[in-house]
């Protein structure tokens, strides 16, 4: 008896995720006007962190750390260095989302909606 109340439940729950399920992917589809904007945003947020990252590298080679102690210099060049990278990879990521968004803008028109 068990068994079959348990059956009852699963199929149940198998036919709400089905509808739940249809209901997001319709709530999900975005316009190709989003796509775009989304994409634009992030190259310009993109450009923007390469000004910036340019600016620290440049910054960090002309101002070098002028400690006699070699612990403190090891430490403001690992600070540098990952200052330096954290800067390139946010860079780096809005331009990949950039161009993730614009190839889902391109896909938009050749997919057919049901």
């Amino acid at each position: 008896m068990d068994n079959l109340n348990n059956l009852k439940d699963e199929n149940t729950n198998n036919t709400e995720s089905k509808i739940n399920q249809k209901q997001i992917n319709i709530e999900d589809s975005k316009s190709p006007l989003s796509l775009f904007i989304g994409s634009m945003t992030s190259f310009t947020l993109c450009l923007f962190s390469f000004v910036l990252s340019r600016r620290i590298t440049l910054y960090f080679v002309n101002h070098r750390p002028s400690n006699e102690s070699e612990i403190v210099q090891s430490i403001s060049t690992s600070l540098n260095t990952l200052i330096i990278g954290l800067a390139f990879i946010a860079t780096f990521s809005f331009g990949f989302i950039g161009l993730g968004l614009f190839i889902v803008f391109i896909r938009s028109f050749f997919v057919k909606k049901l």
